[in-house]
């Protein structure tokens, strides 16, 4: 009884494979078919952008031109606004040299108005400004 059992667990367990083998067979053949469809797939779209790509490409080099010819007047306006900023610098600068010298011309000529009122002042109202003894 003993060789019996041993031959129908090997016939069951050879069964039991080819049957996994099968399994993996039909997957595989599925597989295929669904990879088949995708390859057809695939160049229908390689077709189609076949089609788009020269004017896309033709777009992209347009665009490609736009785009350098901006970054060179950015390049030209930042020139241009280092130039504007040291100009503005040297009008600062020159404001400020300008008022440092009048500024002292303008106290000196205030004095002078506040001397020549004053003496004004003692000429018309007399030495004591108008007061009498």
């Amino acid at each position: 009884m003993t060789s019996a059992s041993g031959w129908v667990l090997d016939i069951g367990a050879g069964i039991g494979v080819f049957l996994v083998g099968l399994g993996v067979f039909v997957v595989c053949l599925r597989l295929s078919a669904v990879l088949a469809r995708l390859n057809d797939t695939l160049d229908e779209v390689d077709k189609q952008l076949g089609n788009v790509a020269a004017p896309v490409a033709a777009a992209l080099s347009h665009i490609g031109g736009i785009a350098t010819t901006a970054d060179a007047t950015v390049a030209r306006l930042g020139g241009v606004v280092g130039q504007l900023e040291t100009v503005a610098g040297s009008v600062s600068k020159t404001a400020q040299v300008a008022s440092e010298a009048i500024t002292p011309s303008i106290v000196n000529v205030g004095a002078a108005l506040a001397g020549v009122t004053a003496g004004l002042r003692r000429l018309t109202r007399g030495m004591n400004g108008g007061v009498r003894e």
